[in-house]
């Protein structure tokens, strides 16, 4: 018998005695938790998502939807960026002012050759004001979540207000848990024993965050 065999069983034997017509777990116990911590507005909400951002270390960036091609182009000139990675479905107008070789989602693409990539520019699923964190769902404007992951640089664009929520119940009942979610608090980082901070580990070591209005 495998260990998975003895588990299952001891499960069985522990809910020999529970009633085939007792209450659903899901439903038994009422959940009335709060939706959103006080009652902002939807600028107080923006304004508190940019807030936890730069908390965690994102450098978070303001325009005008009229003006994203060119904040996307200044970003990636101060970073120096010769690459950049494309997601299949990332609207073309974004990156029109952009000198960089694109770099576009493939299945076919190695770990390595990701790494060689500068930068990587995203659309989001939804951005959290309260947790100040981004999810990316895997749509076709974020692509593959490898291509967040590889490369040292991501730049997320969050459509304000429409993709900004107050707090992650919200957030939930946006997103589709059968698809890829990642959830992004500030760049990657880690710190030992010894509290020393090392960013960069597990993802990309600088997220630029840009908020767009009138998208």
């Amino acid at each position: 018998m495998s260990s998975r065999d003895l588990i299952l069983a001891r499960v069985r034997r522990a809910l020999a005695d529970v009633p085939r017509d007792d209450t659903p777990y899901d439903q038994a116990f009422e959940r009335g938790y709060l939706r959103e911590h006080g009652g902002r507005s939807v600028e107080q909400t923006v304004d508190l998502l940019a807030e936890n951002l730069a908390d965690y270390r994102a450098l978070v960036h303001r325009c005008a939807d009229e003006e994203l091609s060119d904040v996307l182009m200044r970003l990636l000139a101060q970073r120096g960026s010769k690459s950049v990675l494309v997601p299949p479905a990332l609207p073309a107008y974004w990156l029109k002012a952009v000198d960089a070789t694109r770099v576009h989602d493939r299945a076919a693409s190695t770990p390595d050759e990701l790494d060689r990539v500068d930068s990587v520019v995203t659309a989001c699923a939804v951005a959290i004001a309260e947790t100040g964190t981004i999810v990316l769902d895997g749509g076709p404007d974020q692509g593959r979540r490898r291509i967040t992951l590889v490369p040292d640089h991501h730049i997320c664009v969050v459509r304000v207000p429409d993709q900004v929520v107050s707090s992650v119940p919200q957030a939930l009942e946006r997103l589709d848990p059968a698809r890829p979610l990642t959830w992004i608090s500030g760049p990657s980082a880690t710190s030992d024993i010894e509290l020393d901070r090392v960013e960069g580990v597990h993802g990309p070591r600088t997220l630029e965050v840009v908020l767009v209005s009138g998208a």
